[in-house]
């Protein structure tokens, strides 16, 4: 098997190093990452300038650039064959319910399922790479079942729990959650005395009842949930028609 590794951490993160660590044994594995944390970057392509592609001593590859620009550059230029596999992560912290639409793991996974490549987007329940050993040991055994029965290509999102493997529940199919609206934004001064932004904290859960991605990983259960791209929204179709009629 042949496996694209990607994240938006960054190359040096701890969850990709875990992750191809965890893989190499039983893959052929090519890491192609940002150069520094782009957490957030979504589906972001840069095109206002031209990007550089280094490797590392360990033999990442490193892209100043997003995670969707690492994953494009390998598949449509830097790799001489299609992987069989792209994944990514794996990420600090969690990519559940409305996260997903601007997480950079989950785009990295994303922009490969949208080049006809299976695709897996990885992240842990919480910050701090707590037990990410066990969340390595999971997404093994998650590329190793190599999923036959989903109709290729596939984009699945995993969130595991930080918790040690032997505490970790079942894999739980799940949908994606809902969160409140975000915190305000954080006020404060640069060193000019000029006022500035920090985006605030994701809100919490709203939709998080059982089912969602919420709900499994708050009970110890790795959550997967299958994504699709439509974005169409296939019930106004017809009101549209007859709005514009």
């Amino acid at each position: 098997m042949r496996i694209l590794i990607s994240n938006d951490d960054g190359y040096l993160a701890p969850g990709i190093n875990a992750l191809a660590e965890a893989l190499q044994p039983i893959a052929d594995i090519v890491v192609v990452a940002p150069d520094s944390n782009r957490s957030g970057a979504s589906n972001s392509l840069t095109l206002d300038r031209p990007l550089s592609v280094h490797q590392a001593a360990n033999g990442f590859y490193f892209v100043n650039g997003t995670p969707t620009d690492c994953v494009h550059i390998a598949l449509t230029g830097l790799l001489d064959h299609v992987p069989d596999l792209v994944v990514s992560g794996i990420n600090n912290g969690p990519n559940m319910g409305d996260d997903t639409l601007y997480s950079g793991t989950v785009a990295a996974a994303t922009e490969g399922y949208l080049f006809g490549v299976p695709a897996i987007a990885f992240s842990q329940g919480s910050y701090g790479w707590t037990n990410i050993d066990a969340a390595a040991r999971v997404a093994r055994e998650l590329v190793e079942r190599y999923l036959e029965l989903l109709e290729r290509p596939y984009l699945l999102n995993v969130n595991i729990p930080a918790l040690p493997y032997e505490q970790l529940g079942p894999l739980t199919p799940t949908r994606l959650g809902r969160r409140h609206q975000a915190e305000p934004v954080v006020k404060a001064l640069d060193p000019r005395g000029r006022e500035i932004y920090w985006i605030g904290p994701p809100g919490a859960g709203k939709d998080a009842g059982e089912g969602t991605d919420f709900h499994a990983v708050a009970n110890g259960c790795v959550s997967l949930t299958p994504l699709q791209i439509d974005l169409t929204h296939r019930q106004q179709l017809d009101s549209l028609a007859k709005a514009i009629a």
